[in-house]
């Protein structure tokens, strides 16, 4: 397990309110500096590697020639709250077959500040979801009055997980719980699975569940930052799902859910409508935006990446555009992983890059974190009580208690190691094409730059703030944070 030096992390609550494009930073000077580069890359053993500390010399305008990755750090943008992964049923009982040691290792990996990637933010689930073994709720068939509701199926491996997750993370994180569905009993198609709706009739009762999920948690000793309204409500899936329109579930929202959460002591608690793919993002945005009496109770907008997955476009632009209509919005990542898992494939290249293109231009477009799915499955790619299965950025394999991490693993780590919570994004811009990049000031005043190279050629490159230039040199198929 590799070892790592982790950036001083704040474990408060941050605010992610949008600031404006136009608002100066406090001055950034590169006098004194080194740039401190970390590195992973294919075909080598870099991983998250500290390789080089490069002084800046001065480089007055560059020749089109000499390749720059531009940062002006008095521009900034949107406020960053974490980055993390889903506590899932699946990942939970995974964790409790293997042996302590490797236990450990995990939540070293993934929690810990100065051995791992640092993850703050964490999601789970509210009822079963295709990520768990079995179905189940939390209450008796029929029981509208929620008499009956206890929270004992989580306490065998769900809870244990989390509790452990937040002792590693410092004693702190960010979740937030999402529901897949409503008990049967509350739908028209009366299961949980393949979509349905919410009958209008249980609205409250519904609305009182998740109050119920959410003190119940507390009473356990876990903190519930926030809830979504509803994974994914435009998918009539093979597993847990429950459909909305966004009418369906605005009105939800502020007639049930939103009132219900206040009269129950739990205003402070964030709310996420859509947790959902980019494709229909503007017009979710629109119906719950523009209607104050719905917007007031909105915290942010949760947003998946499934929609074009294999190919083409990533509508990048749809976050960008609910940005710019709703700059006082919070786009908030809370859910994405690969699919069709392939045990053969660990070492596909293709797992992490996808991550680094996927982070780097939702952050460029507003997003304020990032909520990676599972962190951590077997070696079948679940448990999963539907077959659904998928990758995770690591993956245990039960039958000889050893842990496998993927790349994915490590591009994420390019910024949840090193971008803490509070930080302010400031513009970035390369002069090549085949370079991506993203950057963000730290409260205590660091810059952090991202730089992906997605070419297979390897090349040096200028890091240029503000007339001054380090050269760096970009591996191929890498990602490089650049500390300074």
């Amino acid at each position: 397990m590799h070892k790592f030096l982790l950036a001083a992390v704040i474990t408060g609550l941050v605010s992610c309110s949008t600031t404006s494009e136009k608002e100066k930073a406090p001055a950034f000077s590169t006098d004194g500096k080194k740039v401190k580069v970390f590195i992973t890359a294919d075909s080598s053993n870099l991983r998250l590697s500290a390789v080089d500390s490069v002084a800046f010399t001065d480089m007055a305008q560059p020749m089109e020639t000499q390749i720059c990755v531009f940062v002006d750090p008095s521009k900034t943008y949107q406020t960053y709250l974490g980055i993390g992964g889903a506590l899932t049923d699946a990942s939970a009982e995974t964790y409790a077959k293997l042996p302590a040691d490797q236990q450990q290792a995990l939540l070293n990996a993934y929690f810990d500040k100065e051995k791992g990637i640092g993850y703050t933010v964490a999601r789970t689930n509210i009822n079963s979801c295709d990520f768990s073994s079995d179905m189940y709720t939390y209450v008796a068939e029929g029981d509208k009055e929620l008499k009956t509701f206890n929270i004992d199926h989580d306490k065998k491996y769900k809870i244990p997980f989390i509790k452990a997750a937040m002792k590693a993370a410092g004693g702190k994180l960010t979740l937030f719980a999402s529901p897949w569905s409503p008990p049967g009993w509350m739908k028209d198609n009366k299961e949980m699975l393949h979509g349905g709706k919410l009958l209008p009739v249980y609205y409250d009762s519904w609305a009182m569940y998740f109050t119920k999920f959410v003190k119940a948690y507390e009473a356990d000793g876990i903190p519930v930052w926030g809830i979504s309204v509803q994974n994914e409500p435009m998918a009539k899936q093979t597993w847990e799902s429950c459909n909305y329109t966004a009418e369906e579930e605005r009105d939800f929202l502020k007639k049930s859910l939103g009132p219900t959460m206040e009269k129950e002591g739990l205003k402070d608690k964030k709310i996420i409508v859509w947790d959902h793919n980019r494709d229909l993002m503007y017009q979710r945005a629109q119906t719950y935006f523009d209607d104050p009496e719905a917007a007031k109770y909105i915290w942010g907008m949760g947003f998946h990446w499934y929609e074009n997955w294999s190919g083409g476009t990533h509508m990048f632009e749809n976050v960008k555009r609910v940005h710019e209509a709703y700059p006082n919005t919070n786009l908030f990542f809370t859910e994405g992983c690969a699919e069709r898992f392939d045990s053969t494939k660990y070492a596909n290249w293709a797992l992490g890059e996808k991550y680094g293109l996927n982070m780097i231009n939702d952050f460029n477009n507003g997003m304020v974190g990032f909520t990676d799915w599972n962190v951590l499955l077997d070696e079948t790619g679940g448990p999963n009580h539907v077959g659904n299965f998928c990758y995770a950025p690591v993956h245990a394999d039960t039958r000889s208690g050893k842990l496998i991490f993927t790349n994915s693993y490590y591009y994420i780590g390019h910024f949840s190691k090193f971008i803490t919570p509070g930080a302010s994004r400031v513009s970035s811009a390369a002069s090549r094409s085949q370079l991506l990049t993203t950057a963000f000031r730290n409260p205590d005043g660091k810059l952090v730059v991202v730089v992906m190279n997605t070419g297979k050629d390897k090349f040096p490159y200028y890091l240029w703030i503000n007339g001054k230039a380090a050269e760096i040199t970009a591996l191929p198929h890498s990602i490089s944070t650049l500390v300074l």
